[in-house]
């Protein structure tokens, strides 16, 4: 994961491009990438794979980028939020059901 992050930021120096990355900004384009990932499977589930991984490859880039901004490491926070999401939808309520927690 720091090998990918460090090329991201490289990517970005190289171009002059971090004083467009604010958390704002970087939180627009996450919406926005998401957007045309989900365009993908707009009508039918027939997606195109190879347009599909372009734009989940946005969308897992600027995640990244926001991270970096932040100063938060995405690794430790994914593992967070699924230690909490665990609390939540324990495996002997949640197991094979789409229910939300608070109604478990």
């Amino acid at each position: 994961m720091k090998e990918l992050q460090e090329k991201i930021e490289k990517f970005n120096e190289e171009r002059d491009w971090d004083q467009f990355h604010s958390p704002v900004n970087l939180a627009k384009s996450i919406c926005i990438e998401a957007g045309e990932l989900l365009e993908c499977f707009q009508w039918n589930d027939n997606y195109d794979l190879e347009e599909v991984k372009e734009e989940l490859a946005d969308v897992l880039n600027y995640c990244i980028q926001m991270a970096n901004k932040l100063g938060v490491d995405p690794k430790q926070i994914v593992l967070d939020k699924m230690e909490k999401t665990a609390k939540k939808y324990p495996v002997e309520k949640a197991k094979g059901v789409s229910t939300k927690y608070t109604k478990l």
